[in-house]
């Protein structure tokens, strides 16, 4: 009988910043099928999630995709719950509203590849900074374009693993790249992120590499930070056709922008400054086609008569999707249309 290696994928319980965490059980030839996964526990005393004495926490499997790195293996991305059945407090993806995935979302992950031996991006000489930014964003070419080999594996294996994996470029930043995925219902846009992530993590252990999501990892630079903006949509953004309600939908977020911010990625106030393609962390804001405010009305939904999706400028590249996509959903419910 063929052995299955299940790679169990959850989040960790450090704050305010999440880590991926991974185990694997090998098994007798898995069928594939979410339903016949079965809970996992595992030690939270060192994940901060349990406490040495009742250490105990559950991995319950919500997602499954085919592990394109292994012969017959899989990866099983899981929520957390508590050893009496609760979810753990860390379990962002329970909190989501949107049993009937009426909202849909599109990422887009920004990133920095990073060298291990320099602990600098790809292309940054020792000692000082590459040629100012303007060049690198969709470069072609050995001289403004690094890390596209890496890149290019990691869309073959998201691909592979079924993940509705939409496109790559090259960012802003030298050594900045992004990649894109689109999911219809919240929850599974959060789960193909985070395995993303991990395939993308996974990767850089055989190049000497190693990702960078922190929004501003070269400080107070010239240099533009890294992104995740949240592109999402429900029945009425997708049919209304009223720039109205829109407007309305906007609004529905100026009063909440403390709580948004608060789950959109630590250390938000370096990146979000008015500056490098951003609205200022004090301030909100929305506009057509307008990349300088907190949210912008993509020009397409306006040219198919305000029947569309708008995109949260401020989710930086280090949020967990799962919390970003609660927010966002709970605000778009508030609104009066």
């Amino acid at each position: 009988m063929a052995k299955s290696k299940l790679e169990y994928l959850w989040l960790d319980g450090y704050f305010p910043t999440a880590n991926l965490r991974s185990k694997t059980k090998v098994v007798d030839d898995f069928s594939g099928k979410l339903e016949d996964l079965k809970d996992w526990s595992f030690d939270g005393s060192s994940t901060k999630q349990a406490e040495g004495g009742s250490s105990d926490c559950i991995l319950r499997p919500v997602a499954v995709y085919p592990d394109p790195a292994r012969d017959n293996g899989w990866l099983v991305m899981n929520e957390v719950y508590n050893a009496d059945g609760t979810p753990h407090e860390s379990n962002a993806r329970a909190t989501i509203d949107d049993d009937n995935d009426d909202f849909w979302f599109g990422f887009e992950q920004e990133y920095f590849i990073m060298d291990t031996k320099t602990l600098l991006p790809l292309g940054f000489p020792v000692g000082g900074y590459p040629a100012p930014q303007g060049m690198y964003y969709c470069s072609v070419g050995g001289k403004n374009t690094h890390g596209r080999k890496l890149v290019e594996e990691h869309a073959d294996l998201c691909i592979a693993a079924g993940i509705n994996f939409e496109g790559i470029n090259q960012e802003v930043a030298c050594g900045q790249w992004e990649f894109q995925l689109f999911a219809k219902g919240a929850k599974k846009a959060g789960d193909e992120i985070w395995v993303a992530r991990y395939l993308l993590d996974r990767l850089t252990e055989k190049y000497g590499y190693y990702i960078e999501y922190h929004p501003k990892p070269l400080g107070d630079t010239d240099w533009n930070g890294s992104g995740m903006h949240a592109n999402f949509s429900n029945t009425t953004l997708r049919t209304c056709g009223k720039k109205e309600v829109y407007e309305t939908i906007c609004e529905a977020f100026r009063p909440v922008v403390k709580e948004h911010i608060e789950v959109y990625g630590a250390d938000n106030h370096l990146r979000l400054t008015g500056k490098h393609e951003t609205a200022s962390i004090h301030d909100f804001s929305f506009g057509v086609s307008d990349r300088g405010a907190s949210i912008r009305i993509p020009i397409g939904a306006v040219e198919k008569g305000w029947k569309g999706w708008l995109e949260d400028r401020r989710p930086n590249s280090a949020a967990d999707p799962y919390k970003v996509a609660a927010r966002i959903i709970k605000t778009v419910k508030t609104a009066k249309v």
